[in-house]
C-alpha cells in the first residue's frame, strides 16, 4: 500500500485528513486479515487432528492382527540353542540335544613360491558341489594365485570363496578354497581345468578318484559337515545350523554342540498383545484430548479454538466413540468391559484394570482376539472409520481442500482490495495536493491584497 508524503504548505490539516481516510479505508483489510488468520488456524488446527486420527489408526491396525494374538515365546534352557516361534507353534515343552554343528568344507593346496607368476595359460576352471558344475574362463585372465583368487571370488555362482595364506615356509604361497555354505551337500566334489594341463595339475581334485590332488604334497581337505540334533529324541539332520519347522512354526539355531539334552519351552506370549490394547487405548485418549483442545471455549476469556463447534471435529469424536464402543466378538461375545476396559464417564476417556486384561488375556484369549481382530471387531472397525476422513476424497481431507481454496480466494481479496485502496488513496492525494497549491496561492493572493490595501489607506492619511 502507498504511504502518504508531506502535505500542507496551505496550512490546511491535509496530511492527518489523508492519513485518517487511509486508516479508515485499511480497516476492510484488517477484516479481510482476520478471516485468513481464522482460515490458516483452521487449516493447522486441521493437520493436527488428521495426525490423531493416523495415530489411531495405526494402533488399531496393529491391535487388529491376529498375529498380535498368537504371539508363541520360545524359551531356551541354555546358549547351545535359540529359538523363534510363530503363532503356527504349538506351546509345549521339548529337548534338544546338539551332537554337531554344521560347518565348511575347507580345501588347502599345494605351497608355491610366488602369487603373482602365472601357473600355466588360459583354460577353464570347473568345479562340482552337490552333482552340478560352474565354470569359469581364464582366458586371457592371469592364472597366478592372485589371479584365481581374484577370478573366484568375483563369480558369484561358483560356491566357494578363495583366500591366500603364507605359512612362512620356503613355498610360503597356500591357496584356500571354503564353500560358501556349511553342510555336505554344499562341500566340492570336483576340480578340475580344462585345455591348461599345468594349472590342472596344480588344482585337480576328486573326491572318489583323485583325492589326494595328484599327490601334491602339502594338500589337504577339511570336510564339510552337516548339523546333528536330537528333538525329544527323534534324529534331526540339516546342512545348516538353522533348523526351520522341525517343530511346527519354530525356527531352531544350534549354537554349540552338548553332552546332555536342553530344554525349549514353547508358552503363549501375552505380552505382545497386551502391550498393542494399552497403545490403542492410550492413543484414542491422545485423539480425545487433540479434540477437546481444538474445539475448546474459555467462558472466562471468552475465547474460542480454532475449532469451536466445528461439525467434522465432532464427527470425528461421535464416530470414533461409535466404532470402539460398537465392535463385539460375535463367537463368544466377549466385551470391552469383561476384559477390564471401561468408560470414565466424566472425561469420556478408556481405563484399564491391568489384572482383569491380564486375566482375559490369559483366560480368554480367543476371545479377546475376535473382540479385537474379526470382520466385527474394534480393529477394523476404528481402521474404516478413520478411513472415512483421511483417505483421498474423505470428509477431512475434502473439509481441508475446500479451506485452502478459501486462503487462496481470501489472499486474491485481500490483494485486490489492497490494491483499489491504493488506487483510491492516490486520488486523493492527486485532489489534496491541488487544493493545498490552489488555497497557497490564494492565501499568497490574500497577503498580497492586504498589503496593497494597507499601503493605499496609508497614504490617504498623510494627505
Amino acid at each position: 500500500m502507498a504511504t502518504i508524503s508531506s502535505l500542507g504548505i496551505s496550512g490546511l490539516p491535509l496530511n492527518d485528513l489523508l492519513t485518517n481516510l487511509q486508516k479508515n479505508e485499511s480497516q476492510v483489510l484488517t477484516v479481510i486479515q482476520n478471516r485468513q488468520i481464522a482460515a490458516q488456524s483452521k487449516l493447522s488446527a486441521y493437520g493436527k487432528l488428521q495426525g490423531a486420527i493416523s495415530a489411531f489408526q495405526k494402533t488399531a491396525d496393529a491391535v487388529g492382527k491376529t498375529d498380535t494374538f498368537g504371539t508363541i515365546a520360545a524359551t531356551p534352557g541354555s546358549d547351545a540353542i535359540s529359538a523363534t516361534a510363530t503363532s503356527q507353534a504349538i506351546p509345549g515343552q521339548y529337548s534338544i540335544q546338539v551332537d554337531s554343528l554344521a560347518s565348511t568344507q575347507t580345501m588347502v593346496f599345494g605351497g608355491r613360491a610366488d602369487r603373482t607368476t602365472n601357473i600355466g595359460t588360459d583354460g577353464t576352471l570347473n568345479l562340482t558341489i552337490n552333482g552340478k558344475t560352474q565354470s569359469i574362463d581364464l582366458t586371457g585372465k592371469s592364472t597366478s594365485l592372485d589371479g584365481l583368487v581374484s577370478a573366484i571370488n568375483g563369480d558369484p555362482n561358483i560356491g566357494v570363496n578363495a583366500t591366500l595364506v603364507n605359512d612362512g615356509s620356503g613355498t610360503p604361497y597356500r591357496l584356500l578354497f571354503t564353500s560358501r555354505q556349511t553342510g555336505t551337500a554344499n562341500a566340492v566334489t570336483s576340480v578340475s581345468v580344462t585345455n591348461n594341463a599345468t594349472l590342472d595339475q596344480f588344482l585337480g581334485y576328486d573326491a572318489t578318484t583323485n583325492a589326494n590332488n595328484n599327490g601334491n604334497a602339502g594338500f589337504s581337505v577339511q570336510a564339510a559337515t552337516d548339523a546333528k540334533a536330537q528333538i525329544n529324541g527323534i534324529a534331526i539332520t540339516s546342512s545348516t545350523n538353522t533348523i526351520n519347522n522341525a517343530i511346527d512354526g519354530v525356527t531352531l539355531t544350534l549354537n554349540k554342540t552338548t553332552t546332555t539334552a536342553t530344554s525349549l519351552s514353547l508358552a503363549q506370549d501375552t505380552s505382545v498383545a497386551k502391550k498393542a490394547i494399552q497403545d490403542f487405548v492410550n492413543s484414542y485418549n491422545s485423539l480425545l484430548g487433540t479434540i477437546n483442545s481444538l474445539t475448546a471455549y474459555d467462558v472466562g476469556s471468552q475465547t474460542s479454538s480454532a475449532l469451536t463447534g466445528d461439525s467434522v471435529a465432532r464427527s470425528v469424536q461421535t464416530r470414533m466413540r461409535d466404532a470402539v464402543s460398537g465392535g463385539f466378538d460375535a463367537s463368544l461375545g466377549t466385551n470391552l468391559g469383561q476384559i477390564g476396559i471401561t468408560t470414565d464417564p466424566k472425561t469420556g476417556q478408556l481405563q484399564i484394570d491391568d489384572a482383569k486384561l491380564s486375566q482375559a488375556l490369559a483366560s480368554n484369549n480367543s476371545g479377546v482376539k475376535s473382540l479385537f481382530t474379526s470382520a466385527t471387531g474394534i480393529g477394523k472397525r476404528v481402521s474404516d472409520t478413520a478411513d472415512t476422513f483421511t483417505k483421498s476424497g474423505g470428509i477431512l481431507t475434502a473439509a481441508t481442500d475446500g479451506l485452502n481454496k478459501t486462503i487462496t480466494d481470501i489472499q486474491k481479496q485481500y490483494s485486490e482490495t489492497s490494491d483499489r485502496i491504493d488506487q483510491r488513496m492516490a486520488t486523493y492525494r492527486t485532489q489534496f495536493s491541488q487544493l493545498d497549491a490552489m488555497v497557497s496561492q490564494m492565501n499568497s493572493l490574500g497577503s498580497y491584497l492586504t498589503q496593497q490595501l494597507g499601503a493605499l489607506n496609508g497614504t490617504s492619511t498623510k494627505k
